[in-house]
Formats: structure tokens, sequence, C-alpha cells
């Protein structure tokens, strides 16, 4: 409280000059009393006229330094007047404070209380004290100095209010309220007092009080909106829903457009059971500009937790809608419309609605790792690569851009640019075990089409180090390893394994049953090749399947299966020299 210090120069003047004037009168009276205080003035020989000029004097010389913020000298010149004149009241005080700007609240304090019992009068020198007391967490005594200001000092009932404040801040909550009372009486009916009021029996967690305060608040201030908005949020509190609904119906009378009041409406109709009304409060909240745009990212959040429902959703949908027409230069609108749409699987919409917000404010990380991680889901690989690229120039350390940008770069066949990215983002994923398993796992596809195939077999088998069933690992490295007639007794281990674990699975059935068919072993190729056509008609299946009847001498079985392939439009380059010449090419 900066009534604790600002005293104003002229006034501590005449404060001391007057005590001095009448020192020799009361000399006596103060030396009688002197041994019932528990804190006193010393007692010193009266001092002459001469001396006690040169206090004066020396006294303000302190206060000019003491203006000047100079305290360390302001406080050397005061302790040089206070030998001559210690019973002065006034310089008492000056150096107590003098001592509190030095941060030094122990020296302070016997010279505040001195102050006090030398002129029990003067606001100023209890409201020092009050302030040591609180300084160094003395709460009670710092509550006493208040009472006593109020007891000794004529009309100082406005510091009733640094009482309750002082009762407040350490949850006094009844002393509080009982100051309150004491400052009603003295001034009349407040509406800060109500509300104070309403405030302390909320904390109690007294509804009932704190409803009947709000009652009070009303009846004072009958246009004051956000009083019915309050009162009707305690009655909806204390379940009581109708009469908040008729508090709210009062309040909208008076701002029909209020979205707050109507917001209030839908979450009571909600709990009523209203469902098109409870909807129909909380889109007419939404279409409001005046409803700012972070409680509506609130009420979405919690919209967003309770997805997917199909119940919420299309209301859901409609209120990211209203936000983005009500705010379309806030980025947190598109954002959280992408956060939703990504729920409810509207995946280009959702990357759409984060690109906008990246190009409102790029600074969010993780939106940008939802943009190129719709990308990747979308099948939009030059999109993740331009994305990606523009992530890594604002976030040039987070392995993730790396990933996806390589991982572009291997979809379009860009493999070169593809193993820097990788190797890049890998190095920066050192301390991620997880995220280096995916990055060794794109750089063995990566290497492997590079031709470069000591690098793809090392990534290969550093991935099955950390994760020895790694699907796409084992269905690839053994398949590659396969088409180079390399390392066959680890290819048929690595597809055995996998298609035992996934014996359904129709992609990992005709890896092995290659395998196997790289090993020579035609007829349990054969084997694993019908479930695998049984399972899916994908081209290379097919032609697979044909490529080991003709091994097996079913050449005529053989062209139909590649006749078949063909019409897929996903067969080898030699499909259709198969078919012409009924010959096996490879």
């Amino acid at each position: 409280m900066t009534i604790f210090r600002n005293i104003l120069f002229a006034t501590c003047c005449l404060a001391f000059v007057g005590a001095s004037e009448s020192s020799a009168q009361s000399s006596k009276k103060k030396k009688a009393k002197a041994a019932t205080e528990t804190v006193a003035a010393p007692q010193v020989q009266e001092p002459s006229e001469r001396d006690r000029q040169v206090s004066e004097a020396l006294f303000l010389d302190g206060m000019k330094y003491f203006m000047l913020e100079d305290y360390q000298q302001a406080l050397q010149l005061f302790q040089k007047a206070y030998t001559v004149t210690p019973n002065n009241a006034a310089l008492n005080y000056k150096i107590g404070e003098t001592y509190l700007q030095l941060k030094n609240p122990e020296g302070a304090m016997p010279f505040a209380k001195a102050a006090v019992l030398l002129e029990k009068q003067n606001a100023y020198y209890y409201l020092l004290v009050a302030q040591l007391h609180t300084g160094q967490k003395q709460y009670d005594a710092a509550a006493q100095a208040f009472n006593d200001l109020l007891r000794n000092v004529p009309n100082s009932e406005e510091y009733l209010f640094n009482l309750a404040d002082l009762y407040l801040s350490q949850s006094r909550f009844d002393d509080a309220l009982k100051t309150y009372d004491r400052i009603e009486k003295r001034f009349g009916e407040m509406e800060q007092l109500l509300v104070n009021r309403q405030q302390i029996y909320l904390r109690q967690k007294n509804i009932d009080k704190a409803i009947e305060e709000g009652n009070k608040l009303l009846a004072t201030n009958p246009s004051e909106v956000r009083y019915f908005l309050a009162q009707a949020e305690l009655l909806n509190a204390s379940k009581k829903p109708d009469e908040a609904i008729a508090i709210l119906d009062k309040a909208l009378r008076m701002e029909p457009n209020n979205p707050f009041a109507h917001l209030m409406l839908s979450d009571l109709n909600r709990q009523k059971g209203n469902k098109a009304k409870a909807e129909e409060e909380v889109k007419f909240a939404f279409a409001s500009p005046e409803l700012d745009i972070d409680t509506k990212v609130r009420i979405l959040v919690d919209f967003i937790r309770q997805l997917p429902n199909p119940e919420i959703e299309p209301v859901a949908l409609e209120l990211v809608s209203l936000t983005i027409k009500t705010h379309p230069e806030e980025a947190k609108a598109y954002a959280v419309a992408g956060d939703l749409q990504t729920i409810v699987n509207q995946k280009e919409p959702a990357r759409d609605n984060y690109l906008k917000a990246v190009k409102l404010d790029e600074s969010h990380f993780k939106i940008w790792q939802q943009i190129v991680l719709l990308d990747a889901e979308l099948s939009q690989e030059e999109a993740m690569v331009q994305h990606s690229e523009q992530a890594l120039e604002l976030f040039p350390n987070q392995a993730v851009f790396w990933f996806y940008n390589g991982t572009g770069h291997l979809i379009t066949k860009n493999f070169t640019k593809a193993v820097k990215s990788l190797e890049y983002g890998k190095r920066l994923s050192a301390s991620e075990p997880e995220l280096l398993v995916q990055f060794n796992m794109q750089l063995g596809d990566g290497y492997n089409s590079l031709k470069d195939f000591q690098k793809s077999n090392a990534a290969y088998d550093a991935v099955l180090a950390q994760d020895k069933d790694n699907e796409h690992v084992l269905n690839n490295y053994s398949y590659f390893l396969s088409l180079r007639n390399e390392n066959l007794d680890k290819a048929i281990e690595m597809a055995e394994r996998l298609v035992a674990k996934h014996p359904t699975n129709p992609t990992y059935l005709d890896t092995y049953a290659w395998v196997l068919y790289k090993n020579g072993k035609y007829t349990e190729a054969r084997k694993f090749l019908e479930q695998a056509v049984a399972l899916s008609d994908d081209a290379t299946i097919v032609e697979h399947y044909g490529d080991v009847l003709f091994k097996l001498g079913k050449k005529e079985e053989a062209v139909s299966q590649w006749q078949k392939a063909k019409l897929k439009g996903e067969a080898s380059a030699f499909i259709d020299k198969k078919i012409k010449d009924k010959k096996l090419y490879e």
C-alpha cells in the first residue's frame, strides 16, 4: 500500500518542529509514562534550544537524501538527529521508514513502535507498524496495529478496508466478514461489500449465503447483467436450474444478444434433457463475435473429448464453422476446426484448416506435425514434401519433419534426396529409439532402391536388433534378398516368421511364397500363393502364381494367370512377353 510510505516532506518537517517545541512541556509526563510502556523512547536530558536547531537541520538534510533515494546517507543524518531528540515521533517514524527502504524490517520495528507511542493519533505511524509486521508474516500483530489505529485515531474508519484485505489475504474469512459489517455500519451498504461477502461465502462453500448476497446485488443493481449471470451460475451450482433459467430470461430482456447468457441457457437445457433447445442456444452464442475465441475453443475442446459420437458430431462441426466465420483472422479458430475434423475423419478439410492456421500463425510445431501427417494419410506425397520443407525452415532440428520429408521423396522416387533427409533426421533422433526404428526402416528401402545393398542391409538389421518382429522390415528385407538371390536362408527364416504371425495377410503370404520360389521350392510356394490369391487379386500376387505354375509344368494355367495379372494393369514389365511367348521371363 503506497499509503505506508507517501508522507509529504512538509508534513514530516512540521511534525518534527512541533514535537521539538512541545517536548519541554511534555517531558515530565512522558518520563512518568515511559516506565509503563513496553516500547518507549529512551530517556535523555532535555536538549537545549541550540541542540534542537541542530537536530532539525540534520533532519531536513536527511529528508533531502531520502527524497533522492539515497537511504544510507539519509539514515546517517536521521541517526545524528536522533542522538539529540530521540523522543521526536516524526524522526522515529522516518528512521523506521528508512530502515524499511534498506530492507531491514527488524531494524525498523523499534522506531516505528516508538513513533506510535510518542504520537498515538497519527495514522501513518500505525500503518508503518502494520506494514513491517505483514512483511515479516506476523499477521496477527499487523491486524492488531490496524485495530489500534482504528481505536486511537479519530475518523480513521477508511482503514477498515485495509484490515479486511489483511484478513482476507490470510483466509480469516469470519474476521473479514465482521470487518465488512463494521464498514457497512459506518459507510452504509456498498456494492463492493456485497461482492466481497459473496466471494467469501463461495470460498467457504456456503452457496445459500452466496445466493443471498447475490439477491441483494440484483436488488441494488437491477440493470447490471453481469450480476444476473453470476446469480444464474450460483443457482445452477445449487441445482436450481429453473430459477437459473428465470434469472437468465431477465438478463436477456436487458441484453437479448448476450452470448454468455445464451451459453448458460444451453447448458441448463442440456441438463434438463432439452437437446434441441440446448443446441439452438449454443449456436446463437457461437454466432456472436462478442463471445471471445478462447471461450469458444474451450467449449469446442469439450466437444472434441466426446468424439467420435454421431449424436454430437453435426453440432460440433457447425460450431467450428461458426467460429471460423466470426473469427476469420484467428489461427485458433482454424486449428480447433482441424482437430475436430481429424477426429471425425474429414482429413482433407482438416489439413486445409491447419494450413490456414499456420498462414496466420506459423509458430506452432504441433499444427505443422498434423499437416504432414495428414498429407501422408491422404497419400499426397508431393504436398508432404512441400509442407515438411516449410516446417523445416521453422523447426530445422525437429527429426519428425526430416522423416516426412525423406518419406515423401522416397515415395516419389527421389531416392538420393530421400536418404539424405532420412540420414540427417536419424542423427537428430539418436536418443529416441522408436523414431530411430522408423528412420532405419525407410533408409533400408531407400538404399535398396539406390542399389546400395550394404547400407540397406545394415539399416534393416538395425531395425531388427530393436524390433525383431517388425513386419515392414521382415517383409521387404526377405523379399529384396530373394530378388538378389542373396542370403536366401535368412530370407526364408524372416518370411516364415512373418507368415507365422500373420497367416491371412496376402502380401506376406506372397513374399514367403516368392522366397520359397527363389529357393526352388515350387510346390511349397504354390501352396502359399494359392492362399494369397484366395485373399487378394493383386496383380503381382497373381503373376507370381502364374510363375510358380509355369515352374511346375502347368504352362496353360500359368498363361491364364498372367493374362489375369495383365488385366489388373500393375504386372511386371515382362508380362506381355510372357503371355505372347508362353514362356517365363525374370
